[in-house]
């Protein structure tokens, strides 16, 4: 899997680098982007959208620019995440954020720019038929918008230091987290030219995984190492942030995540992608270590 995984970020960096590249011209807006792009992260949301459609299809890949513009619009949110007037950090995986780095303004256009070109990558894509781009646009819309990340987003702020319970965490992560982890998987599965129902199925994979996800971030939070992680332990405990150990008990935000995994397991057999690369990245994703 290590191997697995060297070998899609290097896919998926080379794509990236070479659309921002051919779609921004101005240097220092550029150089914004990529200091942004090149901070670190995994790939795992491009990286679950080429599973899955390896997972149904053999055909040519249809995914690359909605894989893409997927990562362009994820770093979109870290650099605004990262701004003074939202969780004003400093520092991102041992490296200035970008309004450190540049400036806040810089940082902000850097932002809108890597959003709005994750639109007109897929609408410019010779290899998606009409109907594809109009499907694809609509779900990731949706995830990314205000009914589905930003919405997440702004309910993150709105609880910041209060009391609340394991329902309105849920709803936060599902949307902030969730919702474009399950574009990812629904729209692989969509290129692969899977019907209605099975993309209900996939949908319902892609939001137990968002939530998988979170909680093995939260545990890590607590258990992990340091040096693995790339960053202090104990950071959402100090920061006063609600967290399933901390409203479950780490055992109950064990039990919490298995019961996430056990129907991603069922629904996976429905599928009968219980032995894909799609199975095999939310296997890894469920119990990675940083």
């Amino acid at each position: 899997m290590d191997q697995y995984l060297k070998e899609q970020k290097a896919w998926i960096d080379e794509k990236i680098y070479k659309k921002i590249n051919e779609f921004t011209s101005e240097g220092r807006l550029r150089d914004s982007i990529i200091y942004s792009m090149k901070a670190g992260g995994k790939r795992l949301r491009p990286m679950l959208m080429k599973a899955t459609f390896e997972s149904f299809s053999d055909s040519d890949p249809l995914y690359v620019s909605p894989a893409v513009a997927l990562e362009m619009l994820h770093t979109y949110t870290l650099i605004h995440d990262d701004l003074p007037a939202m969780d004003d950090d400093d520092m991102r995986r041992g490296r200035w954020t970008n309004h450190i780095e540049f400036d806040e303004a810089t940082a902000i256009l850097a932002g809108d720019s890597l959003l709005t070109m994750s639109f007109e990558l897929i609408s410019s894509d010779p290899s998606l038929s009409s109907e594809q781009k109009v499907f694809i646009v609509h779900q990731f819309s949706r995830a990314a918008g205000p009914k589905g990340m930003v919405a997440g987003q702004m309910w993150d702020m709105q609880y910041e230091d209060l009391e609340i319970d394991v329902d309105t965490l849920k709803r936060i992560h599902s949307n902030k987290t969730g919702k474009l982890i399950a574009f990812s998987i629904i729209t692989g599965g969509y290129l692969a030219g899977l019907e209605e129902g099975k993309l209900q199925k996939l949908k319902e994979i892609g939001e137990a995984v968002g939530l998988i996800f979170q909680i093995q971030d939260d545990i890590l939070d607590v258990t992990g190492d340091t040096a693995k992680l790339g960053k202090a332990t104990g950071s959402d405990e100090s920061n006063l942030k609600s967290t399933y150990p901390k409203l479950l008990g780490l055992e109950g935000a064990k039990q919490e995540k298995q019961k996430y995994e056990r129907r991603v397991e069922e629904l996976l057999g429905d599928l009968e992608a219980d032995e894909t690369p799609l199975a095999d990245l939310i296997g890894y994703m469920s119990q990675r270590e940083y």
